[in-house]
């Protein structure tokens, strides 16, 4: 395949304004602890959005964020969200003579508009259909993360603010979208118009050749519209069969199957028509199943994350960032390997390991820095970097 490959994406983008050393067992933070799933309160792991959080606590969210950070100014302001964070990633990964990697979003018109703008230039993302829509705030989430949470393996609450998602509709997409080898949704229960007519985009991208790739986020709204039920995703199960690759974390699984641990939640995604689907937890063994329609047939297995990335931390504990974005980079990574092994392969169909080895490469890196988005200091810079996980990564897989 000689000509350039094009990957189209769209779904979740904001500004995260960072905060470290926030400790999810002090008072101030208790006193907003969420009492069960969907209610409006805080969750370590979870999303919550600043009007749910408002009307759970009766305070205006500006009273609760001072009383929980002591209304400092961040630590960081990065790019967020999956479906930005996880096609920066993959911009980065892959070289621009072969391929080409778009997004597609909307702002407001803010200074936190601007912030966006200007870090996202200095990435190799195209950007030509990312831009303002609305007057509404662009969509930010102040992200708390405490580091010695989960026995120090850390872990971050996310207070989200949907803002302009709210306006960015499918008719905003555009014929260009559709027109991509590879189109992929991130994080799109947060833009709702996109995530309530995902069914219809993925029928549309389907019929038009191009690989999908999901991967999700979660879901407040719909755990607040029917707390203990499964979250809607596809529009009937047979739906599942329009996606190739489905990429979601345990806790993503366990809503969207509605199944009660991760063994049965695998069990169902392995029981629909899905092409392929990952489920990451943390820094335990991911699942992952290909039926064979787009990667060589796998059975359900397991797969450990990189023992090199807590080697590295345990080493120089100074080296050490923050879990922010790992997951949104390890989508990034697994669809960068799909590009590759799209443009190489020769009537073989792809390997769904090696695209986690480079999913678990880019998420392991992510520890390594503040924030979701790396900025290279010149292009090809994180190629090299996750090149040496992922090698070393390969090494490990291969003694099991």
């Amino acid at each position: 395949m000689s000509k350039k490959i094009i990957i189209a994406g769209t779904g979740c983008a904001l500004a995260d304004y960072l905060y470290t050393g926030v400790k999810f067992d002090t008072p101030q933070f208790l006193n907003y602890l969420s009492n069960q799933t969907g209610d409006g309160g805080l969750a370590p792991g979870r999303l919550v959005f600043t009007e749910e959080l408002e009307k759970f606590s009766g305070k205006p969210y500006a009273e609760i964020f001072s009383e929980i950070t002591g209304n400092r100014e961040p630590d960081a302001f990065n790019i967020g969200g999956p479906g930005l964070v996880s096609l920066i990633n993959t911009a980065q990964l892959l070289n621009r003579e072969d391929f080409e990697v778009h997004f597609y979003g909307g702002t407001g018109d803010d200074d936190t508009a601007k912030l966006i703008d200007q870090l996202v230039r200095k990435t190799p993302l195209n950007i030509d259909h990312y831009y303002k829509i609305s007057d509404k705030k662009t969509p930010f989430t102040d992200v708390l993360s405490d580091i010695t949470y989960d026995n120090h393996q850390g872990e971050r609450t996310f207070i989200n603010n949907i803002g302009a998602a709210w306006d960015y509709s499918p008719n905003l997409l555009g014929e260009d979208f559709f027109s991509a080898d590879i189109v992929c949704f991130g994080g799109t229960a947060l833009v709702p118009q996109i995530h309530d007519n995902l069914t219809a985009l993925l029928k549309r991208a389907k019929q038009n050749g191009c690989l999908t790739v999901v991967n999700t986020v979660f879901d407040f709204r719909n755990e607040k519209k029917n707390p203990g039920h499964a979250w809607p995703l596809v529009d009937t199960p047979e739906d599942y069969r329009l996606i190739d690759l489905l990429i979601m974390d345990c806790e993503e699984s366990l809503k969207i199957s509605g199944q009660k641990s991760i063994d049965q939640a695998a069990a169902f995604f392995k029981s629909q028509q899905i092409g392929a689907f990952i489920i990451t937890n943390g820094a335990r063994d991911l699942y992952a199943c290909s039926n064979g329609d787009l990667f060589e047939k796998t059975e359900l297995i397991k797969m450990p994350v990189s023992q090199k990335v807590a080697l590295d931390i345990a080493r120089n504990p100074a080296s050490k960032g923050d879990t922010t974005g790992c997951g949104d980079n390890f989508a990034g990574g697994i669809i960068a390997s799909l590009a590759w092994q799209l443009k190489a392969k020769s009537g073989n169909k792809l390997k769904l390991d090696e695209a986690i080895s480079w999913g678990v490469a880019s998420g392991g890196f992510a520890c390594f820095y503040v924030g979701g988005t790396f900025l290279e200091k010149e292009e090809g810079e994180k190629f090299k970097i996750v090149q040496e996980f992922e090698h070393d990564y390969k090494n490990q897989i291969s003694r099991l």
